[in-house]
């Protein structure tokens, strides 16, 4: 199979599909793997380093597009990317098409197999393509929030470690998946007065076992989140729901009651967000104002540690672009349901059901698919 890498043109977005191991791992198995010059540059991957694990290098995006079978990315494909898929070709990247019907709308006008890293599945019920950027966002959300805190950067001025004498930040973590629980394991490490909120009592009570009393565990109640937010310093908003739009847990109302100068980190923003006053920013412009609150609302908080997210990424992803690569996208699907579970768009269809449900659109489920 011929398998693309294009750069990525997202804003501030470093991160690269494939290493130059991941290269020589599929060149060794027979494929053909095209990169996108400068692709991996910005992060110490070097085109050199490409060539010499066996790819060919390739001048534009354009033709990456035009001349592969597979394109292999990280983030959702912008609107000039859709314009250049085709029918009969793999996507396989993240897309989190439940808040982007125009996105949605693209790729099933392309006629491309539009593969989500997002709904892959494991053994377990996890989520094995998601989880590694969500443990970066998790970690990088209290570094982002104990940053804007600072007076000059728009916070009220607050410590988050405080010192002897004086209260640290109070900091509340809305949901207690793999975001939360890394949120909470550097909150925890900084000496920050923490509570987190979850559904899942079995959850908490690991928490609860593991922490002890020094985190507050709180079953997700809107008076209860409307309580510990008014009187919060931070709020990381971690929730998910696999494939579809974000819960809005926190009104417009309940931001208003907060301190001027607090600081909400929405890492569920690539799903919609979960506060009512988000909307996307980027790296270049990461922060807004909403009576006071300062909203940090990053759709790709883990490109800005491009290197480390990279290697994270392609760690996990590297296995399922072998089995596509290997066994072509059909018998991949039929022989993986995990794998199918990924499967959103194929040839105009949508496959997703929380997808469908978000924009109200008819779907077909994937298995319907490969029967016929």
């Amino acid at each position: 199979m011929i398998i693309g890498v294009p750069q990525e043109v997202k804003n501030n977005e470093f991160r690269v599909g494939l290493t130059p191991g991941n290269v020589s791992g599929l060149c060794r198995q027979g494929h053909s793997v095209l990169v996108q010059r400068g692709a991996g540059e910005q992060i110490g991957l070097t085109d050199e380093s490409y060539r010499m694990a066996g790819a060919t290098l390739i001048n534009s995006a354009a033709e990456v597009f035009q001349k592969s079978e597979m394109i292999v990315k990280v983030k959702e494909p912008q609107a000039q990317e859709c314009a250049m898929l085709r029918q009969d070709q793999i996507l396989f990247t993240y897309l989190h098409l439940a808040p982007d019907p125009a996105q949605t709308k693209a790729l099933m006008q392309s006629g491309a197999t539009c593969i989500a890293y997002e709904t892959v599945t494991a053994v377990n019920g996890a989520l094995p393509l998601l989880a590694p950027m969500s443990e970066v966002a998790g970690r990088m959300a209290i570094q982002a929030a104990a940053s804007h805190l600072e007076k000059t950067h728009g916070g009220q001025g607050v410590l988050m470690a405080g010192v002897p004498g004086v209260a640290p930040a109070k900091i509340v973590i809305l949901g207690g998946g793999v975001v939360g629980r890394n949120a909470l394991q550097m909150a925890v490490g900084m000496g920050a007065d923490i509570c987190i909120f979850d559904k899942d009592i079995d959850r908490l009570r690991q928490i609860d076992m593991l922490y002890g009393n020094r985190v507050r565990t709180f079953y997700s109640d809107s008076l209860l989140i409307e309580q510990e937010v008014s009187e919060a310093d931070v709020v990381i908003g971690a929730v998910l729901l696999p494939g579809g739009t974000a819960p809005r847990l926190v009104t417009r109302d309940m931001v208003r009651k907060m301190k001027p100068g607090s600081v909400v980190v929405d890492v569920a923003i690539d799903q919609g967000g979960c506060f009512e006053t988000s909307r996307p920013t980027t790296h270049a412009d990461p922060t807004f104002l909403v009576d006071g609150v300062v909203h940090y609302c990053v759709a790709n908080m883990p490109g800005a540690v491009a290197r480390t997210s990279t290697f994270a990424l392609t760690n996990a992803t590297f296995p399922f672009v072998e089995a596509l690569a290997n066994r072509g996208v059909m018998s991949a699907l039929s022989v993986d349901h995990h794998l199918r579970n990924g499967l959103s768009i194929h040839k105009g269809v949508l496959t997703s059901e929380p997808v469908a449900q978000a924009q109200r659109l008819d779907f077909v489920l994937a298995e319907e698919l490969l029967v016929a």
